[in-house]
């Protein structure tokens, strides 16, 4: 369970002191899928980064099954973002130069993974998330988006982390792609048990959550719970 607890970010301008996270509080059971919504400027980037330990709070804490973020030590931070936390950004963020199950076998390197087995779990990651066989040893810079986005999130979940933040994943792809991702997302969270939280403009992929927020000058409110919920899905 992801347990924000009065989360608030504090940056000076000047005279002038904005809060781009003011008093945020919220919880998501695991395997839920949600989602964030709000204009650019609303404090979504930011939320992640706290939610990702990218960033520290001005007060409050995020709690992961039960562990205390807030005064947590940067060695701990670390480990915490390398063993809990998978990242999937609009642009992608891969090493070009490194074919798609090399990419993914990168995570479990830092983690101390054997070589063999990080091979095995890379490749069964490409297959989940649907990559085409032929595909796995070509280099990022010859993949089409939409193929690089199936990479980052089988990155995301090599070292099968509680939490996947996606901040705008369907950002740099056509509709129909787009639509690929977010079902994609959808049966990995319920596939893997994996929370995944996904900042967004892309309301199409919002009302395809389990929970939608919207954050709006900071401050979070939830929305209607979605048609995934309401069929039975878990919340």
């Amino acid at each position: 369970m992801i347990e924000v607890k009065n989360l608030v970010r504090t940056f000076n301008s000047g005279d002038r002191t904005i809060k781009p996270v003011n008093d945020v509080s919220f919880e998501l059971e695991q395997g839920t899928l949600a989602s964030i919504v709000g204009k650019s400027g609303s404090g979504k980037s930011t939320l992640l980064s706290l939610l990702g330990a990218l960033d520290k709070p001005t007060s409050g804490d995020v709690l992961v099954n039960g562990v205390s973020l807030a005064g947590m030590p940067d060695s701990k931070l670390t480990e915490y973002r390398r063993r809990d936390i998978g990242f999937v950004f609009q642009q992608f963020n891969l090493i070009p130069n490194l074919s798609a199950v090399d990419n993914v076998m990168l995570p479990m390197e830092f983690a101390g993974v054997r070589k063999a087995a990080r091979l095995e779990r890379a490749r069964e990651l490409l297959e989940q998330v649907q990559l085409d066989p032929d595909k796995h040893v070509r280099r990022i810079n010859r993949l089409s988006g939409g193929e690089q986005q199936r990479v980052a999130i089988a990155r995301a979940l090599a070292n099968s982390p509680k939490l996947i933040l996606a901040d705008e994943p369907t950002g740099n792809l056509d509709e129909q792609t787009g639509e690929h991702i977010i079902e994609l997302l959808s049966s990995l969270s319920r596939d893997h048990n994996t929370t995944i939280l996904v900042v967004t403009h892309d309301r199409s992929l919002a009302n395809k959550t389990d929970r939608r927020f919207r954050l709006q000058q900071g401050r979070l409110t939830e929305e209607a719970a979605s048609s995934r919920v309401a069929a039975g899905s878990p919340a």
